[in-house]
């Protein structure tokens, strides 16, 4: 992974020396909290429902175990003892008290973190494929490119007052696992006569006007991916709204405008500056490169791990469902699920991420990602090791082997913390996820993403679930609507409303008919619930969501 140099530790240590004197104008009145605003969101500090947030910028989710063990110590020493992993792989504290924020940006940027660009009309924290490095389908390490974005982009003095926040994700694999159409910009690499280029997609984003992204280059050259990415920024910077922030985003920029005029902009912008960049950018890529070599992997036989599988299906359930392939056959990548059953989607302790940490050290090579599902992944781990990875997880209640299942939700934090949130969202994937495992069907169900936001902002990636909820205010009720068929991989499209919403107590009632009628009509185990419903459509979904309806239509 990137290691800072002398230049990025002295930058972290004047920026937070800055935010402290500022927080201290704030406390004493020098500041009126207006004034304080813009300040605290340049370095990642909200004020929620009941408190201020603080939110860490985890770059492409990559980690290792020293940052992990430091973000388990923030946790417990100024918080209330756990962190809440996000969909933008980032890693938010909830209750810290301002006074203190200044010391726990100090103590990230002792092990080389910070929360700078994790907030505001900027572009924020760079995501990337949580199997990067270790896939078996990987044409190439997407961290390498995202760092490089991340560099170039931090402090930019054009972008820092943008119409609106800007989101970047980056994959290098086949299957895209970084969400890639629903963002700003997103890259996903490809192969060509052997060399490495860009998929550009632009316009993606979910919210109050979800759009799926449209590519416009198909094969950017590696040498022309910062001026590029330059060019499409200053264009939307220029002609994105300011003057409504519900319409300030690119992907209304790119709607309003017309993609052929947009890309025609944008190539002409990128010719203009194209010259300045005199080679760089490029190797400053390759010394990035260098430091994302990945370890050296064990070489070992791993007999022990096939026994193992044979004659303990707890273990085989959790090797099933819970790893990956690896582009080495003696190791597995693997996911450790932040949901169990009952628990905050997204939440970890600071013992398990101490155990984490622990674990990635002894069995992991010293490599952690997040991944935007909200769970912790070790991208390499010996296959002979897995059992007593398994072992050591389970007292922590970290074995759950759910991932890609029904209970395996993305949630928002919702109304229990938001001061956006029009309702909650937590509650309901936590009685989703306990309904589904005290019935023992979710792996009968198989792969099924629920994913849960408490409002229209959509931080729950609901739009893109094979089943979304989305929970809304209704003359102050909540009141959760259903989109079916959303998909967030490189088949990406947006759910169907399926109808009038829910009440939270009619919600779950609801959910179990909509997947009793799944399990019905699907052809057989194999075909998910993502192929049943693109094979049918929605008519018999809708049917078993509102029966009450197709009652009235026989009765008249």
């Amino acid at each position: 992974m990137y290691k800072y140099n002398d230049f990025d530790r002295s930058f972290i240590e004047n920026r937070n020396r800055q935010f402290r004197a500022q927080v201290a104008r704030r406390i004493d009145g020098s500041l009126t909290e207006d004034e304080f605003k813009p300040l605290r969101l340049m370095n990642g500090v909200y004020l929620q429902l009941h408190a201020y947030m603080l939110r860490v910028a985890i770059p492409y989710g990559s980690l290792n175990s020293a940052q992990l063990r430091q973000l388990a110590y923030i946790a417990e020493r100024w918080d209330r003892g756990y962190g809440h992993f996000t969909t933008r792989q980032n890693i938010q504290y909830n209750w810290p008290k301002l006074s203190d924020i200044p010391e726990m940006l100090d103590a990230l940027a002792a092990v080389n973190m910070h929360a700078i660009q994790t907030s505001g009309n900027t572009i924020r924290n760079v995501t990337a494929d949580h199997f990067a490095g270790a896939a078996a389908d990987e044409i190439a390490d997407p961290r390498p490119y995202a760092e490089l974005i991340r560099q170039w982009s931090t402090d930019h003095p054009e972008f820092q007052f943008l119409p609106r926040k800007f989101k970047v994700a980056v994959s290098g694999a086949h299957q895209d696992r970084a969400v890639t159409k629903a963002h700003d910009i997103g890259l996903r690499i490809t192969e060509r006569a052997g060399k490495i280029g860009f998929d550009v997609i632009i316009g993606g984003g979910l919210g109050r006007t979800p759009m799926i992204g449209k590519t416009i280059q198909e094969f950017l050259p590696v040498d022309d991916l910062l001026p590029y990415i330059e060019a499409v920024v200053s264009v939307w910077n220029l002609l994105g709204r300011r003057d409504n922030k519900y319409k300030a985003r690119i992907k209304i920029t790119v709607h309003e405008t017309g993609i052929d005029e947009i890309k025609a902009l944008i190539d002409q912008r990128f010719n203009e500056i194209r010259p300045s960049f005199s080679g760089i950018d490029q190797s400053l890529l390759n010394s990035i490169i260098a430091d994302f070599q990945g370890p050296e992997l064990r070489n070992e036989p791993v007999h022990e791990f096939h026994t193992r599988y044979d004659s303990a299906a707890v273990f085989r359930s959790w090797i099933d469902t819970n790893t990956a392939a690896h582009r080495d056959n003696t190791h597995s990548i693997v996911s450790i699920s932040l949901k169990k059953p009952g628990q905050t989607p997204g939440d970890a302790s600071s013992a398990q991420m101490r155990v984490i940490a622990d674990l990635a050290e002894k069995y992991g090579y010293d490599e952690i990602r997040i991944s935007h599902e909200q769970n912790i992944v070790l991208p390499h781990v010996h296959k002979e090791d897995l059992f007593a990875l398994y072992c050591a997880l389970k007292p922590y209640d970290l074995a759950t082997a759910n991932i890609g299942l029904i209970s395996d939700i993305i949630a928002c934090p919702g109304m229990d913390y938001c001061a956006l949130a029009t309702a909650r969202s937590i509650p309901i994937a936590q009685q989703i996820a306990t309904h589904f495992d005290a019935l023992k069907i979710e792996h009968d169900i198989g792969h099924l993403q629920v994913k849960i936001s408490g409002c229209i902002n959509a931080c729950g990636h609901h739009h893109v679930g094979h089943i979304g909820i989305l929970g809304l205010d209704r003359a102050g009720v909540e009141n959760y609507q259903i989109t079916l068929g959303g998909d967030a991989t490189q088949t990406a499209t947006l759910g169907e409303r399926a109808g009038p919403g829910f009440s939270a107590d009619d919600l779950l009632p609801a959910i179990d008919r909509l997947i009793t009628a799944y399990l019905s009509v699907r052809l057989s185990p194999a075909e998910t619930f993502l192929e049943t419903y693109r094979r049918l459509g929605q008519a018999p979904f809708k049917a078993a969501l509102y029966p009450e309806t197709q009652q009235n239509t026989k009765a008249a």
